[in-house]
């Protein structure tokens, strides 16, 4: 049979069509965005503002220009970090991070940085609000960090009043959205979210190498990288703008043109529809596994507090010998620690990890059955 890839939070595959018909565009085209007035780099930075404009569009932003294009998630959640905390600020994060926020954490710790963690539920993987309001009020707290969604268990953490709540308490607040963006409508102005990091590659179905950062209006970053922007060349200090401050180098044309045409197809499919057929899919998932003795599921039962990712365990079968079973059976799944102990540690699923499978945007219900039926094939090892 063709090979079946569940592992849509790691990187959506496949792309729609349009996508890979505007990478090769735009490798053929040449040109590099700000780097020429010649009509090749005119159409780059066409392309790059036509991005910009449309990830404004899709987050409820009125101004294109605090979206600040990096590489990744991982690049932009760095850029919030260390470009806002000083020694002696006070963090508030939670157990359920991607090491994308603990690793930056833990070497502001040791400059001077105090951070606290707020454990998750143990079943849910969620954490409760009236927690991490509770620790940010211990003492003056700078930056709030907390993921949208766990990229292990898919807990959905609580945003709906937490932003309003920090901007009432002047604390900063920074969400993770590599789990949600595309795959869950957000307005960030409603939400009042003062720093939003997502990938490029997973829920938005645009390549790998493209993400973004967005700065709320008031919020000021120091830079990470200093460089060429194409701009001010006459100057040794960086530009004070948005976004040019923070995007020194030559921008990944083919990416960031992939990643607009993704856009554009998100935005004519509709995220709401995107998020109604996920969770379909999901609780098709969930139903199917529960029916299996040996399987154990874990974060929400509740279908409305949970994202894409579905993480268990086989009883008797170690996660990854069911990952490399499963592989041999041709179904791609992530096994292990997801680049998250701290969630495993939460929910009791350290040092094996688990078996996590995400369904993306051109999963079948077919495709969640075929699955179901090898997982129920699998058995313990000797």
């Amino acid at each position: 049979m063709d090979r079946l890839y569940l592992d849509n939070a790691a990187t959506s595959h496949p792309k729609p069509e349009i996508v890979y018909q505007a990478v090769d565009a735009a490798l053929r085209s040449g040109g590099s965005a700000g780097r020429g007035s010649h009509q090749q780099g005119i159409g780059a930075d066409r392309a790059v503002f036509a991005t910009r404009e449309l990830l404004a569009q899709l987050f409820g932003v009125t101004s294109s220009e605090r979206f600040i294009f990096t590489a990744n998630a991982t690049q932009a959640l760095n850029l919030a970090i260390f470009g806002l905390v000083n020694s002696g600020d006070r963090v508030v994060t939670t157990s359920m991070e991607h090491n994308a926020v603990t690793r930056p954490l833990q070497a502001l710790q040791e400059q001077g940085v105090e951070t606290v963690k707020v454990a998750a539920d143990a079943h849910t993987g969620v954490v409760v609000t009236a927690d991490i309001q509770s620790a940010c009020l211990a003492a003056p707290t700078r930056l709030l960090v907390i993921n949208h969604a766990s990229n292990v268990f898919g807990s959905l953490q609580p945003l709906d009043d937490l932003g309003h709540w920090c901007r009432q308490q002047g604390i900063i607040l920074l969400v993770d959205g590599s789990q949600t963006a595309g795959l869950i409508p957000i307005h960030l102005d409603e939400l009042a979210i003062d720093l939003f990091a997502a990938p490029g590659h997973k829920g938005l179905l645009g390549p790998q190498g493209t993400g973004f950062l967005y700065i709320h209006e008031g919020i000021e970053l120091r830079p990470l990288i200093y460089g060429g922007t194409g701009a001010n060349s006459h100057s040794s200090q960086l530009p004070e703008i948005l976004p040019e401050r923070f995007e020194s180098g030559t921008f990944n044309i083919p990416g960031l043109t992939g990643l607009g045409a993704a856009l554009r197809f998100l935005l004519e499919i509709g995220v709401e529809q995107i998020h109604a057929r996920e969770t379909q899919l999901v609780r098709r998932l969930i139903n199917g596994l529960t029916q299996i003795n040996s399987v154990r599921l874990y974060g929400p039962s509740d279908q409305q507090a949970r994202g894409s990712a579905v993480s268990f365990t086989l009883k008797g079968i170690d996660p990854a010998a069911a990952g490399y079973l499963l592989d041999q059976r041709g179904i791609a799944v992530r096994t292990g620690l997801h680049c998250s102990p701290d969630s495993h540690r939460s929910c009791g699923t350290f040092p094996e990890g688990t078996i996590r499978v995400s369904p993306g945007f051109f999963t079948t219900e077919a495709h969640i059955d075929c699955f179901i039926n090898e997982v129920g094939m699998l058995k313990p090892t000797l």
